[in-house]
């Protein structure tokens, strides 16, 4: 059933970052040959038995032995599998643009989870559409309140000038259908999850959090906020590294500094927690959110 097989291969690729058929936007004599065929004509038939039901399909795929394998690889792996074909290891991928801004969100307790309703114009910087304009569409008004954060599948998208943060982390352009999206590692990444406004003011509201939630010492703290970002708890080294940080941030940051950086977004800051206090968590939140375990799907 061609159908159900390559739906069921997008939806391993979801899951798995790479097809059954790696060219899952070409399943026939001009792509790649499956490298588990029994595995996926399996899927595909269960798939269409179930009455289509992607839900379960999703469930069942990373419920799998497969999925929940660790995916640190030993190098013998690496040596005779490096681009894991053979499913020996589980998967590890980098998230998506929108999935990378809606964790920040979360994770900050900022995220808006209203479903449906007209697109939204979050932070973007001043002049680009106006910039890139030829009749339409001239001027961005940004939006406030609640529509700044809600999910990135709500923010508005004008094909000749897509929202800059969001193609940095390779999302498509919309021009057309892209079935498999790049995955690039540039300077730039780092950059925007370090300065892009949505994410400093993510980073500031989770320094927060790690104040009024994370417990009465710096350790369990910072072991906070890294658990709502990783969904782990940190190693040894992560959790030094990060209490080194966050000293050098204390003895480092003027009450001038401090307020700069609390402004922020438009959010409003809560005025009963020390400021200086809060910058220094901020810049520990946002070194965690650029973390590779925040970053990349294990």
């Amino acid at each position: 059933p061609l159908t159900a097989r390559v739906q069921v291969n997008r939806l391993w690729q979801q899951v798995f970052g790479r097809g059954i058929v790696a060219t899952s936007d070409t399943l026939g004599a001009q792509g790649a040959l499956p490298s588990h065929p029994d595995l996926l004509d399996w899927l595909a038939v269960e798939y269409r038995n179930s009455g289509w039901d992607t839900k379960a399909m999703l469930r069942r795929l990373v419920l799998s032995a497969t999925y929940r394998q660790t995916s640190n690889p030993t190098p013998e792996l690496l040596e005779s599998d490096p681009d894991n074909e053979l499913l020996a290891r589980g998967p590890a991928r980098r998230l998506t643009a929108e999935q990378m801004r809606d964790q920040a969100l979360a994770a900050s307790g900022l995220l808006v989870s209203e479903l449906g309703g007209p697109p939204v114009r979050p932070y973007q910087p001043a002049g680009l559409w106006k910039e890139q304009a030829t009749r339409n569409g001239t001027e961005y008004v940004q939006d406030a309140g609640d529509d700044l954060y809600r999910r990135s599948l709500y923010t508005i998208w004008k094909r000749t000038t897509p929202p800059p943060s969001m193609m940095i982390f390779d999302t498509s352009e919309r021009n057309l259908c892209v079935v498999r999206r790049q995955s690039t590692s540039t300077p730039l990444q780092a950059l925007v999850l370090m300065n892009d406004p949505q994410f400093v003011e993510a980073s500031r509201l989770l320094a927060e959090r790690m104040l009024r939630e994370g417990g009465s010492t710096d350790e369990a703290r910072v072991t906070w906020g890294f658990r709502a970002l990783t969904a782990r708890s940190p190693s040894d080294g992560e959790r030094d590294a990060l209490l080194e940080l966050l000293e050098q941030e204390r003895q480092s940051t003027t009450t001038a500094a401090a307020t700069r950086l609390l402004s922020s977004g438009e959010h409003p800051r809560d005025r009963t927690l020390p400021a200086r206090e809060v910058a220094a968590l901020t810049t520990v939140a946002s070194t965690i959110l650029n973390h590779d375990a925040t970053i990349i799907l294990r």
